[in-house]
């Protein structure tokens, strides 16, 4: 029984790390931070698919003192792996829950009074940052109701280290989206403001995430909440984050599992969308949507690398599978394609396998499913 060559637990489909690309990044991305104000890394969904853990403790080779999940147990996995800093829960707590944000020392965004005065009556000291909704409507306390912020302060068992929103459009540069992330983020400083003004510590304040960071840079921010583009990647081909030197912090690559040739007028894959016109050589590749690679995408372009080039997968995705015209290339059994990466002089960005699926790169990566081996260099 001959070895498999690719570093993996299976051999069939993995996605390389490359650690030392995330921690380029983030020093590209903090040379651009407004004076005292840090980096919050954003690790919910696993690092984006790149493994909370790996990306978390790496970042605090680099730091790195401040971290953002969006759930309690993502907040536990961090501290049982020895992951110490400040962790901020971006989504809802259930009171009984309540031990685990005291035990672990977490802090937990209060996301309105119904919420805060719940976790206050189960009796532990905890640490809060605030929700304001300023326009995302989403989650939070609208800015104009200040008395229902302000009443979160009287409930002695929470500490109030912090004060939160988020940009519903800080991405686009359309003429009404960039009014909207204005009139936000003028609310969220004058509800700052007036907070300060009635005697309460704000604490921490921060409405930035990565696309604010990038086109608001200049806001008086004590943290900037960096996900995607500490990745490497923008949420889409349309998204302005160009003007950073960014690295892909991820790559994916799978092996092939059958090459044959079928005739003209076969059909490929289920419900027979694909019909050859010529006879071709056809690849199946042993990754499919259990894996992540978007079952939507099919029959858009969407296209791997084999030999160098760029080859279209032809035919429906399937769970485990998919299969691509390799007639131009020397692909055997058992070689690799990349799904995402660099070969040579050809490169398949997330942000163009997102493009074929009519989605983000945010879902894409989120969406690497546990049988996808991640390997760390």
């Amino acid at each position: 029984m001959h070895a498999l060559q690719a570093p993996t637990s299976d051999g069939r489909v993995w996605a390389n790390i490359d650690l030392d690309a995330l921690s380029d990044n983030v020093r590209e991305i903090r040379s651009r931070l407004s004076l005292g104000c840090e980096f919050m890394a954003v690790v919910k969904a696993d690092a984006y698919g790149h493994g909370a853990v790996e990306v978390s403790a790496r970042l605090r080779r680099e730091g790195v003192n401040a971290f953002a999940v969006a759930t309690v147990g993502e907040a536990v996995q961090l501290r049982q792996h020895r992951i110490d800093g400040d962790i901020l829960v971006l989504g809802y707590t259930h009171p009984v829950y309540t031990n685990l944000l005291a035990d672990y020392d977490l802090i937990q965004l209060v996301v309105d009074e119904a919420h805060a005065k719940a976790l206050n009556e189960e009796g532990q000291k905890l640490r809060v940052h605030l929700a304001a909704d300023t326009g995302m409507h989403r989650l939070g306390i609208a800015t104009d109701n200040i008395t229902e912020l302000e009443n979160i302060y009287k409930y002695t068992n929470l500490s109030v280290e912090g004060v939160a929103s988020h940009l519903a459009s800080s991405d686009s540069t359309d003429t009404d989206d960039v009014d909207y992330t204005n009139m936000q983020i003028e609310k969220f400083f004058d509800t700052v403001d007036e907070l300060k003004s009635k005697g309460h510590n704000t604490g921490k304040v921060h409405i930035q995430a990565s696309y604010g960071m990038v086109n608001r840079p200049d806001l008086p921010c004590d943290y900037v909440r960096m996900g995607i583009a500490m990745y490497g990647v923008q949420s889409s081909n349309e998204a302005v984050i160009k003007s950073c030197q960014l690295r892909p912090v991820l790559s994916l690559q799978a092996r092939v599992a059958q090459v044959r040739w079928i005739e003209a007028g076969e059909s490929v894959s289920y419900g027979r969308t694909f019909i050859a016109e010529k006879p071709i050589k056809l690849a199946t590749i042993s990754a499919g949507y259990a894996d992540g690679i978007p079952r939507q995408a099919s029959g858009k372009g969407m296209m791997c690398i084999a030999d160098g080039r760029r080859i279209p997968i032809i035919g429906r995705i399937c769970m485990d599978l998919f299969m691509v015209d390799a007639t131009d290339t020397d692909l055997k059994q058992g070689d690799t394609v990349t799904i995402i990466g660099k070969e040579g002089n050809a490169e398949i960005r997330c942000e163009d396998l997102a493009e074929a699926a009519g989605t983000i790169t945010n879902d894409i990566l989120c969406r690497l499913g546990s049988r996808v081996t991640r390997i760390y260099a």
